[in-house]
Order: structure tokens, then sequence, then C-alpha cells
């Protein structure tokens, strides 16, 4: 016989963090939890988990620990990626920017750029480096970009005016932006594009 389906509120949540001794909620299948009690549950660093429904019929009787496992075990999708790719780190401090590979017309500019991350290791995106000395030059995106700003005052010319970009500003570029970049002195960031090969001729 099915077991009888319950509500958790706000209240409900509340009563559990004030005992104390519940850090993990295991919801039954068909049972409701509405969505401030999980904001309140995530506030009181209580673990919401659903018990899968194919656990409902044996009970985990056939095997202890069945359904501890079943609900510990990652989804398919993360298991197949984290059997793939390990985690990358990059030490930002020690990355030595190159020449940026692109003739922009500016022979006077120091531009530098490099990636960090790539298709290489296995990313859809790519992250990198970007920095540039006193000057502007054009540039057309043909791919996503969302710039942080690290050092100095980014400036980017658009028809519409100049964006003014300071340590901590973020910025997104869309696909098909045709702009300026450029600085009165000296400007660093970090960038992450999609796709990954952001160079190569879309």
């Amino acid at each position: 016989m099915a077991g009888k389906k319950k509500l958790y509120t706000e209240d409900s949540i509340r009563d559990l963090g004030r005992s104390g001794s519940c850090s993990l909620l295991i919801l039954e299948p068909g049972d409701i939890i509405t969505p401030l009690a999980r904001d309140l549950a995530r506030e009181l660093s209580i673990e919401v988990r659903r018990r899968p429904a194919s656990s409902q019929g044996d009970s985990g009787e056939g095997r202890p620990g069945a359904n501890q496992d079943a609900l510990a075990a990652p989804p398919p999708v993360a298991k197949e990626l984290s059997s793939q790719r390990g985690i990358k780190v990059v030490n930002g401090r020690e990355v030595s920017l190159p020449p940026f590979a692109f003739d922009i017309g500016r022979p006077e500019m120091d531009v530098r750029c490099g990636d960090v991350i790539t298709s290489a290791d296995g990313a859809p995106l790519a992250a990198g480096f970007l920095s540039l000395q006193k000057g502007s030059f054009p540039w057309t995106f043909h791919y996503h970009e969302v710039q942080y700003v690290l050092e100095g005052e980014l400036h980017i010319g658009t028809r519409e005016g100049t964006i003014v970009g300071k340590p901590g500003d973020i910025l997104y570029v869309p696909h098909g932006t045709a702009i300026t970049f450029g600085t009165p002195s000296w400007a660093k960031l970090f960038y992450v594009t999609y796709p990954a090969d952001w160079a190569m001729p879309s």
C-alpha cells in the first residue's frame, strides 16, 4: 500500500531546523515541497533529495544501503564528464601572454592575448587574458564573449558611444558586434568566449 504523500511548507522546514538534528530531508515519490520551503532549507543547510521512484518497490530490503546508493549516485552526464576529463587549474599569476596573433594595424600598440582554457581541454568555451597599452583598434566578434576587467581602464567603442570598464566590471559582447578595443593608458581583462575556437573563421 502506497504511503501517504506529504506536503513540506516553510513551517515544516522551520520545525526541522529548530530541532537541529536534521541535515538531510529525503522526499518520497509524490511528496511536495513548496519553493519557499526549499529556499528556507537551503538557508538552514538542510539538503533536500528525492528518493527515486524505482526504489520504492523493494524499499531497499534486498540489499542494505540500496536506497542510499541510489540517492548518492551522480547523474549519468556528470559521471560521464568526470570520467573523461579532470578539473584544470591555471595559476593566473604565472601566465605569460604572447603578442596578439592578429594584425590590428596598430604597430605602436602592445597588445597581448593568450587562451588558458581551450577546446583541447574538452571545454565548449575558451578563457584567457588580454592586455593592451595606450591606443585602440577595431574588432568584430564572430563569437560571444564575457569580459572581466582586472586592471586599468578598458574602453569599448560602439556606435552608441564608449563603454568604460574598470576593475571589477563585467561586460558581455554578443556575436556579430563590431567595436574598438581601447585604453587611455593600460588595461588587462579576463575573458570567456563561446564557442571555444573563437579564433577560427566563422
